[in-house]
């Protein structure tokens, strides 16, 4: 049976590709700039495509191969942590 309706786009993975989590540099495509998982719309990825790649990012952000932010996220306008203990000279 023969869809009626045209895709809006050409998907570029087919729909039984794993996403290795093994290897970051492939999955830095679907992370943005700031860090954050780019959404399916902008990816151009089907909803179990989508899971799947955002299940890949977890997963190698929990190993250390993928950064969890940008570097400036993590030291931008944070407060020195000051001990309430009293020291003396």
């Amino acid at each position: 049976m023969k869809k009626t309706t045209r895709s809006k786009y050409r998907q570029e993975f087919t729909g039984d590709h794993v996403f290795d989590y093994k290897d970051p540099v492939s999955l830095t495509r679907f992370v943005g700039d700031g860090g954050k998982i780019t959404p399916a719309r902008i990816s151009k990825l089907s909803l179990s495509q989508q899971k799947r790649v955002a299940a890949a990012v977890k997963k190698s952000r929990n190993l250390a191969l993928l950064p969890n932010g940008m570097p400036a996220y993590d030291v931008f306008n944070r407060v020195e942590t000051i001990s309430p203990a009293p020291f003396e000279v």
